[in-house]
C-alpha cells in the first residue's frame, strides 16, 4: 500500500488541470449539451447552465477535490482517514470503485465507437457515400460483434497501457499531449465551421436567446435541462476526480482550481456546438441528440462538404481525445483503489484492471448482436441502457450527496474542516456564508435531481 511519503504526485499544475479536465470532459459535452442548447432557446438555457455550473457543480466538485487532497488516497482510503472513528463514511468508497468499473464498463465500447470512425474516415471508408449509405454505417457496425468486441479491447489495453506507466510519466505526460491536441483540434473545427455557407444561421440558433423556444419547451423543463447538463458535465459522485485531489500539493485553493476545470468543461462543450451548427445548417441537416448526431448526422455532413474526409477525420479524432481522456482518468482512479484497498503493485493492478475490463465490457460490446436479447430496462433497451442508467441516475446523484453530507455534517467531517482544506493556498476561496446554502439547500437540490432523473426515465 502506498504511504503518503511515496505517494505520487502532478509533475505541474497545467498537468492538474488538464487531466482533470479530461476526465470531465467526455462525449457528453458533444453530444448532448450543443442540440439541448439549440432546442431550450440558445442563449437562455446557456445563462441558466452556467448559474447551474456555480450553484451546484462548483461546489460539490471543490469538496470531492478536498476530501482527495485532505485524505491523500483514493475515495475509500481518503474517507478512513479523515472520517471520525467508529463512522461508515469509507463504505460509499466501496461504492466509488463500483460506480468507476460500472462506467468503464460501457463508455470504453463508446470511446471505441469514436475510433472505429475516426479509422473511418482516416483510410476513406465514406468518399462517395450516399446520404442513406453514411447513414446505415452505425447499424452496421454495432451489429458486427468481432468489430465492437475489438475496439472496444484496443481502448481498454491502451488506457492501461498508459495507466501502467504512472502518474507523471503516462496519466499526465499522456493527457497533457493528449488534451493540448484536443482542444488545437476544436478551435481548428470552429474556425472552418464558420467557413461554411449559412454558419451565421446556425451561430444564431445555437447562441442567441430566444424566449419562443424556450416557452415551446417550458421554462420549467429548460430549467430542468440547465440543471441536469451542469450536474452531469462534471461526472461527480463516484470518486473519479476526487482521486486528483490527492496528487495536488497545497500551493493553490481548491474552489480556483475547480473553477479553472469548470471553465475547460464549458469551454469544449460550447465550442462543440460552434462546430455541430454550422456544418448542420449548412447543409439543412436538423441536429439530433445522442448518438445519432455523432454518427448519423454529423457523417453525413462531413461526406457533403468539401474536404469532407479531412474534417471527419479530424472531428473523430477530437472525439477520441474526449473520451480516451476520460477513460485513462477513471482507470486510474481503479489503479489506486487496487492498490489501497488489496495491497497490489502499479502493475499487478494494471494486468488484472486490464482483464477484468475486457471481459465486463463484453455485455455492452456484444449487446447490439448476440447478446441483443439481453433488455434489462424493457423492450428495446440494451446493456448500455442499463449499465448508463445505474451509473447516471443512481451512483452520481447520491455519491454527489454522500461527498456533500461528509463535508458539510458535524458527524462527517465537517465544514470547518473542509474550508480549512479548501482554502488553503493562493486563489479564490470558498466563501463562509455559503454554509447554510451547501448544508440544506444543495443536498434537497440533488435529491431533486436524482428523483426527477427516475421519473425522467419511466415516463
Amino acid at each position: 500500500m502506498e504511504s503518503q511519503k511515496q505517494r505520487e504526485g502532478f509533475g505541474s499544475r497545467l498537468g492538474f488541470i488538464l487531466v482533470s479536465a479530461g476526465c470531465a470532459i467526455g462525449i457528453g459535452n458533444v453530444w448532448r449539451f450543443p442540440t439541448v442548447t439549440g432546442q431550450c432557446g440558445g442563449g437562455i438555457f446557456v445563462l441558466f447552465y452556467l448559474l447551474f455550473l456555480v450553484l451546484m457543480g462548483l461546489p460539490v466538485l471543490t469538496m470531492e477535490l478536498a476530501v482527495g487532497r485532505a485524505g491523500r488516497g483514493a475515495a475509500r482510503a481518503a474517507y478512513k482517514t479523515l472520517e471520525p472513528e467508529g463512522s461508515k463514511w469509507h463504505i460509499h468508497g466501496w461504492f466509488c470503485m463500483a460506480g468507476c468499473t460500472l462506467l468503464m464498463m460501457y463508455y470504453t465500447t463508446v470511446s471505441g465507437w469514436m475510433l472505429d470512425y475516426f479509422v473511418r474516415f482516416l483510410t476513406g471508408s465514406f468518399d462517395g457515400l450516399n446520404a442513406e449509405q453514411a447513414s446505415s454505417v452505425f447499424g452496421e457496425m454495432l451489429a458486427n460483434p468481432a468489430e465492437m468486441v475489438f475496439w472496444m479491447a484496443v481502448i481498454t489495453v491502451a488506457g492501461f497501457i498508459v495507466c501502467g506507466r504512472g502518474l507523471q510519466g503516462g496519466l499526465e505526460k499522456v493527457g497533457k499531449w493528449m488534451m493540448s491536441a484536443l482542444l488545437v483540434l476544436i478551435l481548428v473545427l470552429v474556425v472552418h465551421s464558420f467557413t461554411l455557407p449559412g454558419a451565421g444561421e446556425g451561430l444564431a440558433f445555437y447562441l442567441l436567446p430566444d424566449a419562443g423556444r424556450a416557452a415551446e419547451q417550458g421554462l420549467g423543463n429548460v430549467i430542468t435541462a440547465a440543471m441536469n447538463q451542469s450536474f452531469f458535465t462534471l461526472s461527480l459522485g463516484i470518486g473519479a476526480i476526487e482521486i486528483f485531489g490527492s496528487y495536488m500539493d497545497r500551493r493553490f485553493t481548491l474552489p480556483g482550481e475547480a473553477a479553472r476545470i469548470c471553465v475547460l468543461d464549458t469551454f469544449v462543450a460550447i465550442c462543440a456546438g460552434l462546430i455541430i451548427f454550422p456544418a448542420c445548417f449548412s447543409f439543412g441537416i436538423a441536429p439530433d441528440a445522442g448518438p445519432s448526431l455523432i454518427f448519423i448526422t454529423l457523417p453525413n455532413v462531413f461526406t457533403n462538404m468539401a474536404g469532407g474526409r479531412l474534417w471527419g477525420t479530424l472531428f473523430f479524432l477530437f472525439m477520441t481525445f474526449a473520451s480516451f481522456s476520460t477513460v485513462i482518468a477513471v482507470f486510474e482512479n481503479l489503479i489506486a483503489c487496487a492498490c489501497e484497498n488489496f495491497g497490489w503493485d502499479r502493475r499487478r493492478a494494471c494486468v488484472i484492471g486490464m482483464t477484468a475490463l475486457v471481459l465486463l465490457g463484453l455485455p455492452c460490446a456484444l449487446g447490439y448482436s448476440v447478446w441483443s436479447f439481453i433488455q434489462p430496462l424493457g423492450a428495446g433497451s440494451t446493456v448500455l441502457d442499463f449499465e448508463d442508467f445505474l451509473v447516471s441516475n443512481n451512483l452520481l446523484p447520491l455519491g454527489s450527496l454522500v461527498y456533500l453530507l461528509f463535508c458539510t455534517s458535524k458527524y462527517g467531517w465537517g465544514f470547518k474542516n473542509f474550508m480549512k482544506e479548501a482554502n488553503t493556498g493562493e486563489g479564490l476561496k470558498f466563501p463562509k456564508w455559503a454554509r447554510f446554502y451547501v448544508s440544506y439547500i444543495l443536498p434537497v437540490i440533488v435529491l431533486v435531481i436524482f428523483f426527477m432523473g427516475y421519473w425522467s426515465f419511466f415516463h
